[in-house]
């Protein structure tokens, strides 16, 4: 990869944070150093204070720039990869999603790629107070296989849990997890759902509830719906947004959730070969990375649309010719 600096503009599309993720991970993978510029929000000052430096698998160093009158922000950052390290690394991300659908969703399809890596919750930490604790190991590989995604299948199981934690009652979990399968039941008849209710006395810190469902398709595709529960938010309002999310993402006819679908592409970008997924609308995250991808690797991207005949859903295949990145460590 050529050691010139690559200046990307921080503004386009999307702009802040999802230019900023891609094109770290990016850029620690290939050894490319980038800059990104014009930031238009001035995210990259906190997010280098409290992140790069815990990144010492990557040897990872960011430089910010900060304008005049700007005291707490940034709007250029560069980004200067090491060489990757092995071992056992501490890192606070500050704020986190739900590692549930990471194991669930994430995890069963990337490892399609030919990736493995485990994940162990030792505590649960919910908002504000936060406090949750994982354990990832993950194993190298020597490159990324592509993958083909485009036969949805029917729906064959839909399973999930809905969860309280502290002093929140257990009724509360039971009402989501009722409300969620009256909603779903109302569109899908035919399968029996699992949604469980759960309390967690242990592994958990603060209070908090929420719920995730999932659904899975015959060909091994995954969709979920997910909500977390709010100050003066009845609990079956909860379990309705949760049901709603996943319907709609079953509506869509493709292959990934509108979740799922804009985290598989640094992986297509990566990975030797052509992949192909179907997808619903393309999100501008997707866009987003798919922007980045390309302008720090060799990838190729094309997005075509494609009508089925038996559904009025629109859907579209994002095939990737990838750039083949092989692990020299190996």
């Amino acid at each position: 990869m050529d050691s010139a600096v690559m200046e990307i503009d921080g503004s386009v599309m999307e702009g802040g944070g999802q230019i900023l993720r891609v094109s770290a991970a990016l850029s620690c993978i290939t050894g490319q150093p980038s800059k990104i510029t014009k930031n238009p929000r001035g995210e990259e000052h906190t997010w280098t204070q409290t992140a790069a430096p815990q990144r010492p698998a990557a040897g990872f160093r960011a430089v910010c720039r900060q304008p005049a009158g700007r005291q707490h922000r940034s709007t250029d950052v560069t980004l200067t990869p090491g060489k990757i390290r092995s071992g056992s690394h501490t890192a606070d991300p500050q704020t986190a999603g739900t590692f549930r659908f990471l194991l669930q969703v994430f995890k069963p399809i990337v490892e399609k790629f030919g990736l493995n890596f485990d994940c162990d919750i030792k505590m649960r930490g919910y908002y504000p107070k936060g406090g949750g604790e994982v354990n990832v190991t993950v194993n190298p590989v020597k490159e990324l296989q592509p993958i083909t995604l485009t036969e949805r299948g029917n729906i064959t199981k839909i399973h999930g849990r809905a969860f309280v934690a502290g002093v929140l009652p257990f009724k509360l979990a039971k009402d989501m997890s009722t409300a969620a399968v009256r909603t779903i039941r109302k569109e899908i008849k035919e399968l029996y759902i699992n949604i469980q209710p759960l309390q967690e006395k242990e592994k958990a810190c603060g209070n908090g509830n929420g719920i995730i469902i999932i659904a899975e398709s015959s060909t091994g595709c995954l969709f979920a719906g997910s909500a977390l529960g709010k100050k003066g938010v009845y609990a079956d309002k909860v379990g309705i947004e949760a049901a709603e999310m996943l319907l709609r993402n079953i509506r869509n006819n493709g292959c990934v959730d509108e979740f799922l679908q804009d985290q598989l592409i640094i992986f297509m970008a990566l990975a030797k070969g052509t992949s192909r997924i179907r997808t619903g609308a393309v999100t501008l995250h997707t866009q987003t990375a798919i922007h980045i991808a390309e302008q720090l690797t060799q990838a190729k991207f094309t997005i075509s649309k494609c009508e089925d005949e038996m559904s009025s859903s629109v859907t579209y295949i994002i095939e990737c010719h990838g750039a083949g990145v092989v692990n020299p460590n190996l």
